[in-house]
């Protein structure tokens, strides 16, 4: 019973998170390094944000009985849906950026940019975290630009 609060607590902060697009260091859950947001978490972010807007707006609608102001449902939800999931995406393609910058796995052919994961470990990377520990780097092919 003791657990089943914390559970729930946990679960609750979970969906915080994912509606407030919460940036938050990376955490560590049974040793292992993972990020907080993913692509993953920006997508059911926006899924659960657009759906309580559309749930609100229909409720909203029927109680005025006025269907001529239908569009402003749209802004809604582009202001707090669509709008607010861009803005973290863009910061998350930036900070995908700086860590493969500034990390080994950066340049190893390992390396899976859309998803911050070592695929050879399939474990997520950050700053502080490599997988392989610099044993199984392989460099990227040089791309030659097509002006030479």
């Amino acid at each position: 019973m003791y657990s089943d609060k914390y559970l729930k607590m946990d679960v609750l902060n979970k969906i915080l998170d994912l509606l407030m697009f919460r940036i938050g260091t990376e955490q560590t859950e049974n040793g292992k390094v993972t990020p907080i947001v993913t692509l993953g978490s920006i997508a059911w972010g926006i899924l659960l944000r657009s759906a309580i807007v559309i749930f609100l707006s229909f409720l909203f609608m029927s109680l005025i009985e006025n269907r001529k102001i239908w569009w402003i449902s749209f802004l809604v939800l582009w202001a707090f849906a669509a709008y607010p999931g861009w803005k973290q995406y863009l910061f998350y393609k930036k900070h995908l950026q700086d860590v493969s910058e500034s990390t080994l796995c950066g340049k190893c052919v390992h390396f899976d940019e859309t998803g911050q994961l070592c695929k050879l470990y399939d474990e997520h990377i950050s700053e502080g975290y490599v997988p392989c520990g610099g044993v199984d780097w392989e460099p990227k092919p040089f791309e030659q630009d097509e002006n030479d």
